[in-house]
């Protein structure tokens, strides 16, 4: 694998943006929204679930894609989890008493969020890789892993 390429500060600063607007928007319309507390917890939790689910599937279609081993059953969870958060959104703006236009803002906000989510984060791993002299491969093992051998 080559030297890993430093994002661009125009592209860090758009990703940065987006994400902030996107999680921005969608709490503003959480902290507005005439619905009971506990409506508002699950949205809230499903914004959560839905972007630690997409973190996950980008850094384990992007380990696979580096040769880095990643389990046939975490792959499979990332994308399960990924889904089921979309999926979780959707049933809950389609059953939910608000006017079309807050469903919409809800489902833009969430979309937007998650697609800045895995941006910032690609952004974070290309620039920790590229200010250091390590590969990749060596900063992910850390440095209390020396080896991937167990008794030797």
């Amino acid at each position: 694998m080559g030297a890993p390429y430093r994002p661009t500060p125009a592209f860090i600063g758009a990703s940065w943006v987006a994400l902030i607007i996107g999680l921005g928007s969608y709490f503003i319309g959480l902290f507005n929204a005439e619905m009971a507390l506990n409506e508002k917890g699950y949205y809230f939790v499903t914004l959560m679930f839905g972007l630690f689910a997409v973190i996950s599937l980008q850094k384990s279609v992007r380990d696979r894609s580096e040769g880095i081993p990643v389990t046939a059953i975490y792959y499979g969870l990332a994308w399960f989890c990924t889904v089921l958060a979309v999926a979780l959104v959707i049933i809950g703006l389609w059953n939910a008493d608000l006017l079309l236009s807050e469903k919409g803002f809800f489902g833009l906000g969430f979309i937007l969020s998650l697609f800045a989510v895995v941006a910032v984060q690609k952004n974070v791993r290309d620039s920790a890789g590229a200010n250091s002299a390590q590969p990749i491969e060596e900063l992910q093992s850390g440095p209390s892993c020396p080896s991937n051998t167990v008794g030797e």
